[in-house]
Protein backbone atom coordinates (compact mmCIF):
# COMPACT_ATOMS: atom_id res chain seq x y z
CA UNK A 1 0.00 0.00 0.00
CA UNK A 2 1.55 3.39 -0.92
CA UNK A 3 1.78 5.32 1.83
CA UNK A 4 2.82 9.12 2.28
CA UNK A 5 3.34 10.71 5.79
CA UNK A 6 2.38 13.90 6.78
CA UNK A 7 3.48 16.01 9.93
CA UNK A 8 2.11 19.00 11.73
CA UNK A 9 5.30 21.01 11.47
CA UNK A 10 5.68 20.29 7.71
CA UNK A 11 2.49 19.86 6.39
CA UNK A 12 -0.14 21.36 8.82
CA UNK A 13 -1.76 18.79 9.72
CA UNK A 14 -0.69 15.16 10.99
CA UNK A 15 -1.60 11.97 8.42
CA UNK A 16 -1.20 9.17 6.50
CA UNK A 17 -2.13 9.41 2.71
CA UNK A 18 -2.99 5.93 1.35
CA UNK A 19 -3.03 6.62 -2.30
CA UNK A 20 -5.56 3.92 -4.38
CA UNK A 21 -3.37 1.84 -6.40
CA UNK A 22 -6.05 1.74 -8.76
CA UNK A 23 -6.00 5.27 -8.84
CA UNK A 24 -8.80 7.31 -8.16
CA UNK A 25 -9.67 11.15 -7.82
CA UNK A 26 -11.73 10.87 -5.30
CA UNK A 27 -10.72 10.91 -1.37
CA UNK A 28 -12.35 10.26 1.88
CA UNK A 29 -10.75 11.77 5.28
CA UNK A 30 -10.42 8.89 7.31
CA UNK A 31 -10.91 9.52 11.15
CA UNK A 32 -10.55 5.79 12.44
CA UNK A 33 -8.55 5.87 15.34
CA UNK A 34 -5.80 7.48 17.67
CA UNK A 35 -2.94 7.24 14.80
CA UNK A 36 -2.88 7.69 11.51
CA UNK A 37 -0.19 4.67 10.99
CA UNK A 38 -2.25 2.18 13.25
CA UNK A 39 -4.32 -1.08 12.61
CA UNK A 40 -7.74 0.35 12.85
CA UNK A 41 -6.36 3.09 9.68
CA UNK A 42 -5.30 1.00 7.47
CA UNK A 43 -8.07 -1.27 7.62
CA UNK A 44 -10.08 1.54 6.63
CA UNK A 45 -7.62 2.61 4.27
CA UNK A 46 -7.81 -1.09 2.57
CA UNK A 47 -12.23 -0.66 2.63
CA UNK A 48 -12.13 2.83 1.21
CA UNK A 49 -9.80 1.73 -1.50
CA UNK A 50 -12.09 -1.36 -1.79
CA UNK A 51 -14.40 1.27 -2.81
CA UNK A 52 -12.64 2.95 -5.42
CA UNK A 53 -11.47 6.20 -3.18
CA UNK A 54 -8.10 7.54 -2.22
CA UNK A 55 -7.81 7.72 1.67
CA UNK A 56 -6.38 10.21 4.26
CA UNK A 57 -5.99 9.29 7.73
CA UNK A 58 -5.63 11.82 10.38
CA UNK A 59 -5.24 12.13 13.89
CA UNK A 60 -4.67 15.10 16.14
CA UNK A 61 -0.95 13.55 17.11
CA UNK A 62 1.30 10.39 17.24
CA UNK A 63 -0.44 7.41 18.92
CA UNK A 64 -2.89 10.48 21.07
CA UNK A 65 -5.25 9.14 22.69
CA UNK A 66 -6.78 12.76 23.87
CA UNK A 67 -9.27 15.27 22.37
CA UNK A 68 -8.40 18.51 23.33
CA UNK A 69 -9.20 21.51 21.67
CA UNK A 70 -8.17 20.21 18.43
CA UNK A 71 -7.81 22.96 15.76
CA UNK A 72 -10.16 22.43 12.80
CA UNK A 73 -7.97 24.32 10.87
CA UNK A 74 -5.79 20.96 10.15
CA UNK A 75 -8.76 19.64 8.27
CA UNK A 76 -8.84 22.80 5.75
CA UNK A 77 -5.23 22.62 5.36
CA UNK A 78 -5.75 18.59 4.43
CA UNK A 79 -8.64 19.65 2.33
CA UNK A 80 -6.06 21.95 0.48
CA UNK A 81 -3.57 19.92 0.38
CA UNK A 82 -5.33 16.80 -1.32
CA UNK A 83 -7.08 19.18 -4.05
CA UNK A 84 -3.31 20.04 -5.23
CA UNK A 85 -3.10 16.15 -5.09
CA UNK A 86 -5.68 15.71 -7.43
CA UNK A 87 -8.55 15.00 -5.99
CA UNK A 88 -11.73 16.39 -7.68
CA UNK A 89 -14.08 15.35 -4.62
CA UNK A 90 -13.25 14.97 -0.64
CA UNK A 91 -15.25 13.49 2.18
CA UNK A 92 -14.79 12.48 5.65
CA UNK A 93 -15.72 9.69 7.39
CA UNK A 94 -15.35 9.39 11.65
CA UNK A 95 -16.49 6.76 14.70
CA UNK A 96 -16.46 6.85 18.29
CA UNK A 97 -15.41 10.22 19.12
CA UNK A 98 -14.12 11.22 15.67
CA UNK A 99 -17.39 10.89 14.44
CA UNK A 100 -18.34 14.18 16.14
CA UNK A 101 -14.97 15.40 14.88
CA UNK A 102 -16.10 14.58 11.37
CA UNK A 103 -19.55 16.08 11.07
CA UNK A 104 -18.16 19.33 13.20
CA UNK A 105 -15.64 19.95 10.32
CA UNK A 106 -18.14 19.03 7.20
CA UNK A 107 -20.63 21.79 9.25
CA UNK A 108 -17.93 23.88 8.15
CA UNK A 109 -16.05 23.42 5.33
CA UNK A 110 -18.06 23.28 2.27
CA UNK A 111 -15.81 20.94 -0.12
CA UNK A 112 -16.43 18.28 1.79
CA UNK A 113 -19.11 16.54 -0.18
CA UNK A 114 -19.70 12.95 1.23
CA UNK A 115 -19.82 12.90 5.19
CA UNK A 116 -20.46 9.72 6.89
CA UNK A 117 -20.75 10.29 11.41
CA UNK A 118 -20.63 6.69 12.91
CA UNK A 119 -21.91 7.04 16.78
CA UNK A 120 -21.59 11.30 16.47
CA UNK A 121 -23.24 13.08 18.83
CA UNK A 122 -25.21 16.17 17.89
CA UNK A 123 -23.40 18.38 20.17
CA UNK A 124 -19.91 19.31 20.72
CA UNK A 125 -18.06 17.58 23.98
CA UNK A 126 -15.92 18.77 26.95
CA UNK A 127 -11.90 18.41 26.14
CA UNK A 128 -10.61 14.91 28.14
CA UNK A 129 -7.39 13.36 28.10
CA UNK A 130 -6.60 9.39 27.73
CA UNK A 131 -3.54 7.83 29.20
CA UNK A 132 -2.98 7.29 33.72
CA UNK A 133 -3.63 9.97 35.86
CA UNK A 134 -4.37 9.13 40.13
CA UNK A 135 -5.21 5.60 38.43
CA UNK A 136 -7.77 7.04 35.76
CA UNK A 137 -6.93 6.14 32.52
CA UNK A 138 -9.21 9.60 31.10
CA UNK A 139 -10.43 12.59 32.67
CA UNK A 140 -11.63 15.90 31.51
CA UNK A 141 -9.84 19.26 31.17
CA UNK A 142 -11.65 22.00 33.01
CA UNK A 143 -11.80 25.49 29.84
CA UNK A 144 -11.18 23.26 26.76
CA UNK A 145 -13.39 21.98 24.27
CA UNK A 146 -12.68 18.58 22.10
CA UNK A 147 -12.51 20.87 18.84
CA UNK A 148 -11.17 24.73 17.95
CA UNK A 149 -11.53 27.01 15.23
CA UNK A 150 -9.86 30.39 14.36
CA UNK A 151 -7.31 29.44 18.17
CA UNK A 152 -10.43 29.90 20.13
CA UNK A 153 -12.48 26.59 21.88
CA UNK A 154 -15.52 25.68 20.32
CA UNK A 155 -18.56 25.85 22.74
CA UNK A 156 -19.16 22.42 24.10
CA UNK A 157 -20.86 20.39 26.88
CA UNK A 158 -19.29 20.72 29.87
CA UNK A 159 -19.42 16.71 31.83
CA UNK A 160 -21.09 17.38 35.26
CA UNK A 161 -18.43 15.17 36.90
CA UNK A 162 -14.79 16.29 37.22
CA UNK A 163 -11.55 14.46 37.73
CA UNK A 164 -11.21 11.55 39.50
CA UNK A 165 -15.00 11.23 39.71
CA UNK A 166 -15.71 11.21 36.25
CA UNK A 167 -13.46 7.60 35.78
CA UNK A 168 -15.08 6.33 38.90
CA UNK A 169 -18.18 6.61 37.47
CA UNK A 170 -17.20 4.79 34.22
CA UNK A 171 -15.70 2.63 36.18
CA UNK A 172 -19.14 1.84 38.43
CA UNK A 173 -21.55 1.90 35.26
CA UNK A 174 -18.85 -0.74 33.57
CA UNK A 175 -18.98 -3.10 36.20
CA UNK A 176 -20.61 -5.91 35.82
CA UNK A 177 -22.52 -4.96 32.88
CA UNK A 178 -20.93 -7.28 29.96
CA UNK A 179 -19.53 -4.28 28.31
CA UNK A 180 -15.37 -3.83 28.01
CA UNK A 181 -16.92 0.00 28.80
CA UNK A 182 -19.95 1.68 29.82
CA UNK A 183 -19.92 5.63 30.00
CA UNK A 184 -23.18 6.56 28.98
CA UNK A 185 -23.86 8.13 32.54
CA UNK A 186 -21.20 10.67 31.75
CA UNK A 187 -23.81 11.92 28.84
CA UNK A 188 -27.16 11.50 30.64
CA UNK A 189 -26.19 12.85 33.65
CA UNK A 190 -24.16 16.14 32.06
CA UNK A 191 -27.22 17.25 30.19
CA UNK A 192 -29.47 16.31 33.04
CA UNK A 193 -27.98 18.50 34.74
CA UNK A 194 -27.82 21.39 32.45
CA UNK A 195 -29.78 21.20 29.01
CA UNK A 196 -27.74 21.77 25.78
CA UNK A 197 -26.85 25.33 24.74
CA UNK A 198 -27.50 25.95 20.79
CA UNK A 199 -24.04 27.27 20.63
CA UNK A 200 -22.69 24.14 21.29
CA UNK A 201 -24.92 22.12 18.96
CA UNK A 202 -23.35 21.17 15.87
CA UNK A 203 -24.88 22.84 12.75
CA UNK A 204 -25.81 19.37 10.48
CA UNK A 205 -27.66 21.40 8.19
CA UNK A 206 -24.57 23.48 7.11
CA UNK A 207 -23.56 20.16 5.55
CA UNK A 208 -23.19 20.03 1.77
CA UNK A 209 -23.38 16.77 -0.49
CA UNK A 210 -23.96 12.83 0.57
CA UNK A 211 -24.38 12.94 4.63
CA UNK A 212 -24.83 9.74 6.85
CA UNK A 213 -25.76 9.66 10.37
CA UNK A 214 -25.50 6.33 12.12
CA UNK A 215 -25.65 4.87 15.35
CA UNK A 216 -27.34 2.30 17.89
CA UNK A 217 -29.74 2.48 20.91
CA UNK A 218 -27.66 0.11 22.17
CA UNK A 219 -24.51 1.86 22.11
CA UNK A 220 -22.57 1.52 25.70
CA UNK A 221 -20.66 4.85 24.92
CA UNK A 222 -23.36 7.11 25.06
CA UNK A 223 -26.54 7.68 23.20
CA UNK A 224 -25.89 7.09 20.03
CA UNK A 225 -29.35 5.86 18.62
CA UNK A 226 -31.13 9.08 20.36
CA UNK A 227 -28.71 11.61 19.32
CA UNK A 228 -29.40 10.41 15.32
CA UNK A 229 -33.01 11.04 16.02
CA UNK A 230 -32.25 14.60 17.04
CA UNK A 231 -30.22 15.69 14.14
CA UNK A 232 -32.76 14.29 11.79
CA UNK A 233 -35.62 16.22 13.63
CA UNK A 234 -32.96 19.38 13.42
CA UNK A 235 -32.69 18.93 9.76
CA UNK A 236 -36.30 18.09 9.57
CA UNK A 237 -36.41 22.02 10.60
CA UNK A 238 -34.35 23.97 9.20
CA UNK A 239 -32.86 24.97 5.18
CA UNK A 240 -30.35 22.30 4.12
CA UNK A 241 -29.03 21.36 1.03
CA UNK A 242 -27.45 17.86 1.95
CA UNK A 243 -29.09 14.54 1.06
CA UNK A 244 -28.80 12.67 4.43
CA UNK A 245 -29.64 9.34 6.04
CA UNK A 246 -30.28 9.38 9.55
CA UNK A 247 -29.98 5.39 10.59
CA UNK A 248 -30.77 5.13 14.20
CA UNK A 249 -30.59 1.11 14.56
CA UNK A 250 -31.82 -0.91 17.66
CA UNK A 251 -29.22 -3.42 17.66
CA UNK A 252 -25.49 -2.82 16.58
CA UNK A 253 -23.24 -1.54 19.55
CA UNK A 254 -20.60 0.89 19.73
CA UNK A 255 -19.07 -0.54 16.79
CA UNK A 256 -21.45 0.29 13.22
CA UNK A 257 -19.04 -0.12 11.03
CA UNK A 258 -19.21 -1.14 7.83
CA UNK A 259 -19.25 -5.12 8.31
CA UNK A 260 -16.78 -5.55 5.26
CA UNK A 261 -14.70 -3.16 6.92
CA UNK A 262 -14.46 -5.04 10.27
CA UNK A 263 -13.77 -8.28 8.42
CA UNK A 264 -10.73 -6.83 7.46
CA UNK A 265 -10.21 -6.34 10.87
CA UNK A 266 -10.79 -9.56 11.90
CA UNK A 267 -11.27 -11.63 9.10
CA UNK A 268 -11.80 -14.58 10.92
CA UNK A 269 -14.07 -14.98 14.35
CA UNK A 270 -15.80 -11.72 14.35
CA UNK A 271 -18.83 -12.65 15.72
CA UNK A 272 -17.48 -14.29 18.48
CA UNK A 273 -14.85 -11.60 19.91
CA UNK A 274 -18.01 -9.39 19.95
CA UNK A 275 -19.64 -10.95 22.25
CA UNK A 276 -16.63 -10.58 25.08
CA UNK A 277 -16.77 -6.68 23.71
CA UNK A 278 -20.56 -6.23 24.10
CA UNK A 279 -23.32 -7.28 25.93
CA UNK A 280 -25.61 -6.70 22.79
CA UNK A 281 -23.24 -8.59 20.36
CA UNK A 282 -23.62 -11.45 22.98
CA UNK A 283 -27.48 -11.29 23.04
CA UNK A 284 -28.04 -9.69 19.80
CA UNK A 285 -25.60 -11.50 17.29
CA UNK A 286 -27.78 -12.11 14.31
CA UNK A 287 -29.22 -8.18 14.70
CA UNK A 288 -25.79 -7.01 15.13
CA UNK A 289 -24.93 -8.35 11.87
CA UNK A 290 -27.61 -7.28 10.19
CA UNK A 291 -26.85 -3.65 11.04
CA UNK A 292 -23.31 -4.01 9.89
CA UNK A 293 -24.50 -5.45 6.46
CA UNK A 294 -26.99 -2.82 5.98
CA UNK A 295 -24.52 0.11 6.72
CA UNK A 296 -22.39 -1.65 5.00
CA UNK A 297 -24.76 -1.77 1.39
CA UNK A 298 -26.13 1.81 2.08
CA UNK A 299 -22.33 2.93 1.91
CA UNK A 300 -20.74 1.54 -0.46
CA UNK A 301 -24.02 1.94 -2.78
CA UNK A 302 -23.49 5.85 -1.72
CA UNK A 303 -19.54 6.34 -2.08
CA UNK A 304 -20.47 4.44 -5.89
CA UNK A 305 -22.54 7.08 -7.07
CA UNK A 306 -20.88 9.88 -5.07
CA UNK A 307 -17.13 9.41 -7.18
CA UNK A 308 -19.30 9.46 -10.72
Amino acid sequence: MKKEFLSVEKDGFYGTYYENPKESDCVIIGLFGDDPNDYMAKCGAKWLHKNAVNCLAMSPGKKDYSHVNFPLERVETAIKWLQKKGNRKIGIMGMSTAGMHAITAASYFQDITFTIGLTASDFVWQGFEQGKKDGCKEWPIPNASTLSYGGKPLPYMPFVYEHPEYWHKVEAETKGSGDIERSTCLFIDSEANRPHREEEMIKVENINGKLFLIGADDDSFWEAGKYVRRMDERLKERPHTCDYEALAYEHGTHFVLPESLLRIALPVGLKFILRFIFKAAKEYPDECEATRKDIDTRLSIALAEWIK
